[in-house]
């Protein structure tokens, strides 16, 4: 028979392809084929955006002055600094991965509201609740309850055959939870704080983005080695292929960038910054229609557990 984790891989994939929209977004994903399609258009796009960072510097700094508002966030300090504004905007990038990140977290809630519907459904037509209606609130708490449960991957490490993967999962989970923090931090600084980076490497931020950098590529770097390693015993679909590509991707342009920038190679910083961008928008951009949705399914799920009492 299948291996319980392969039924559990498929039946999570059939989750995402079923809830997450577009449809056609979610093939696109999974389909090796349409690779290519899914690096070029944002590797033009942030072409496009360098392009204009560096040639339309003065007509750029004329629109932004009409509205009162700095176009430039290059770093004014010491001689040498090399700052990745001034290669790709920094309006250019928010301006870019905010409304992402906004059309994702409006996906993502259309898609757990109809899953949430249909588990509850189910529920009650088997008896295993007897509230008809979902209380989002008590939902809600549920969730928080659960949450030090994923935090400790309990899950993980009750399962024998699972050990090995727990410390890598645990390293890419905290290593993310790290770089959000600094990245938020980041985002006030700039526009709320006017301090554009890049920052001293003794800041306590850039310790915190350092270690996360490190740890999310050892970290993903042994989920790759695992995988092959297991090939035999553990099937390894191309969806799982991708999203282990584009975190170590990630996590690897991410720290070579920094590298770069710190023996003042202003223009290999820039291309791995580059190649940075096009990772970041295909983690984030595809996320609901990827392999890492399935976590959310899964909290979505065990905080259901929780609140409807069932295990």
């Amino acid at each position: 028979g299948a291996a319980p984790g392969d039924v559990l891989s498929a039946v999570r994939s059939a989750a995402i392809t079923e809830y997450a929209k577009p449809k056609f977004l979610a093939n696109a994903v999974n389909d090796p084929k349409k690779l290519p399609l899914l690096i070029g258009i944002p590797a033009i796009w942030f072409a496009l955006l360098a392009f204009i960072t560096v040639y339309g510097k003065e007509p750029m700094t004329s629109i932004f002055n009409v509205f009162g508002i700095a176009w430039s966030h290059a770093h004014e300090g010491a001689e040498h600094v090399i700052a990745q504004a001034d290669f790709f905007s920094t309006w250019f990038v928010d301006l870019t991965f905010v409304p992402t990140a906004t059309a994702v977290a409006i996906i993502f809630i259309l898609s757990l509201k109809n899953f949430l519907t249909d588990i509850h459904e189910n529920a009650v037509l088997e008896g295993k609740t007897s509230q008809t209606s979902l209380d989002y609130k008590q939902l809600f708490q549920a969730l928080v309850r659960v949450i030090p449960t994923v935090l400790k991957h309990d899950k993980f490490n009750e399962c024998e055959s699972n050990k090995d993967r727990a410390t890598p999962h645990m390293m890419v989970l905290y290593s993310f939870i790290g770089l959000f923090i600094v990245t938020s931090i980041g985002f006030v600084l700039l526009y709320i704080a006017q301090m554009p980076g890049p920052y001293s490497q003794l800041s306590p931020m850039k310790w915190l983005a350092n270690i996360s950098g490190v740890a999310l590529v050892i970290g993903s770097g042994l989920m790759i080695k695992n995988r092959l390693d297991k090939k035999e015993e553990q099937k390894t679909y191309y969806k799982d292929w991708f999203i282990l590509g584009v975190v170590f991707s990630l996590g690897l342009t991410g720290m070579l960038t920094e590298m770069a920038r710190l023996a003042h190679m202003a223009y290999v910083s820039y291309f791995f910054y580059y190649l940075h961008l096009i990772a970041i928008f295909n983690l984030f951009a595809f996320l609901p229609f990827s392999k890492m949705a399935h976590l959310v399914y899964r909290l979505t799920a065990m905080a259901y557990a929780e609140y409807g009492n069932r295990k």
